[in-house]
């Protein structure tokens, strides 16, 4: 079993937004928002301030009380000078947060979460004018799996529309910001999609969905990739004898939520993706200057 490495997946696509950023000769700014006490929003951020170090691109993280996050973010909307916007949620939750995520503007919206952004994911547009030279922004976390699956040879990049043809998809996670979108993303590419949360089982297929009632056993035994991002220790961990020969998994929790012996049938594990979410980041940063921002 190849245990893949997120940081050498991500290292092509820092190097292409340095080398980017060093072409145009432009200082992008990128703020971070911080509006509660998360500790995995405290690492993201550092995160993202080191990538950007790395690439030539400032970053400012700005702590504010939860109270104050609406002005903040319109503040930082409307300086010319912040190109980019991203926000650490939770910080209400529900319906509270997803105003939040459509109160910053679509231009700046580095995550891919404004409603502009999700209803191009949601119907597969791919570009924003009709010449064909402005792509979207998706979100950062299913973005970045999708390149580590095209790294790993498991997708096809080359093939467009049709890179994930063929496939069938395991997702345990069903959020609005990683699982949902990323389901909704390989469907998009081709492939067939059970997305499992507490909730139940939908299926993805031909960029749409339907009700299911297969069971955990019975989607593993047919995928090809299974993909985690359960938040929590009492997970009952995906073990190898439940997998598909030659599966391909990755783990996007901050828990791991595969069992070890996974390696006896796994082709590939990718336990973490923390780099190559940061890639996406920036990646995004910098598409959305020259999307929207950059000298006319």
């Amino acid at each position: 079993m190849i245990r893949a490495d997120a940081a050498a997946i991500a290292e092509p696509y820092y190097e292409e937004v340095r080398s980017e950023l060093s072409s145009l000769g432009a200082r992008i700014r990128l703020v971070g928002l911080l509006a509660n006490e998360d500790r995995a929003s405290q690492t993201y951020s550092g995160y993202a301030a080191k990538g950007c170090a790395k690439v030539g691109m400032d970053y400012e993280a700005r702590s504010v009380s939860r109270e104050d996050v609406e002005a903040a973010v319109l503040e930082a909307g409307a300086d010319p000078e912040v190109h980019g916007i991203v926000v650490y949620y939770p910080i209400f939750g529900g319906a509270r947060d997803r105003s939040i995520q459509n109160l910053v503007p679509m231009e700046k919206d580095v995550e891919g979460l404004h409603i502009r952004w999700t209803t191009m994911l949601y119907h597969d547009e791919r570009y924003l004018d009709p010449e064909q030279r402005k792509k979207p922004i998706l979100p950062c976390t299913p973005l970045g799996i999708l390149k580590a699956l095209d790294a790993l040879g498991v997708t096809h990049p080359e093939r467009g529309r049709e890179s994930a043809a063929g496939l069938v998809a395991t997702v345990f996670n069903r959020s609005e910001v990683v699982g949902r979108p990323l389901a909704a993303m390989l469907s998009n590419n081709g492939a067939r999609v059970y997305s499992f949360d507490i909730h139940g089982v939908v299926r993805y297929e031909a960029r749409r969905t339907f009700p299911c009632d297969v069971d955990r056993a019975t989607a593993l035994a047919s995928s090809d990739v299974v993909i985690t991002g359960v938040p929590s220790r009492s997970f009952e961990k995906i073990r190898g004898a439940e997998l598909k020969p030659g599966a391909v998994c990755v783990n996007f929790s901050q828990f791991e939520n595969f069992a070890p012996d996974i390696e006896e049938r796994a082709a590939a594990y990718l336990p973490r993706v923390g780099p190559i979410t940061v890639a996406m980041l920036l990646r995004n940063t910098l598409r959305l200057y020259r999307n929207f921002h950059a000298p006319k």
